[in-house]
């Protein structure tokens, strides 16, 4: 199931623009992003018989009908290539108790023991769906647009699990994992 996604540039402010940030107004960018807690997923496929993951709080829903959600990973990282030439993704959204996992994801040192000591299994796509997470979303990539450092990757979801009926999400604010109180 190879599928190479073609991935549509978008412009960005030109070095003129005065609406341009300053490297003050960025570094103030991310700070208040840190105010802002995030749900916590592993973003994982597989490609050419090998499977890629990596965390990510970078997730919306875009659509219900149909069911269509967007991820935003940076370009740089190992799990990026394999996305876009596979042309599939499963988010698995983690439950709290899951940092350890979260943090193997977030290591590239980790990277050949990811998928180890948890059990996964394919859905409908083929990329890894991780069993007891709160719930896996395997899509399929229907768009994807180059924006700065990362891509918008547009998924349609294929199949969900949700693995439990229990909801305690591991969440991420100012720069720690978190479970609710």
């Amino acid at each position: 199931m190879t599928r190479h996604i073609r991935i549509h540039e978008v412009s960005s402010a030109e070095p003129h623009d005065p609406l341009r940030l300053s490297d003050t107004n960025v570094s103030l960018f991310k700070s208040g992003m840190r105010r802002l807690a995030s749900g916590v997923t592993v973003v994982t496929t597989a490609h050419e018989n090998k499977q890629y993951g990596l965390v990510s709080t970078g997730l919306t829903s875009v659509s219900a009908e149909p069911p269509v959600l967007l991820i935003c990973i940076n370009q740089a990282a190992t799990s990026h290539d394999p996305i876009a030439r596979s042309g599939r993704f499963c988010v698995n959204v983690l439950r709290a108790g899951d940092e350890a996992l979260a943090k193997r994801f977030g290591d590239p040192a980790q990277r050949s023991k990811r998928f180890l000591s948890r059990e996964w299994q394919t859905l409908a796509t083929g990329a890894p769906a991780l069993v007891g997470s709160l719930a896996s979303f395997d899509c399929i990539v229907t768009r994807a647009l180059a924006a700065d450092s990362h891509t918008v990757f547009f998924g349609r979801v294929a199949d969900v699990r949700l693995w439990s009926e229990e909801v305690d999400p591991l969440l991420y604010w100012d720069g720690a994992y978190r479970q609710p109180e």
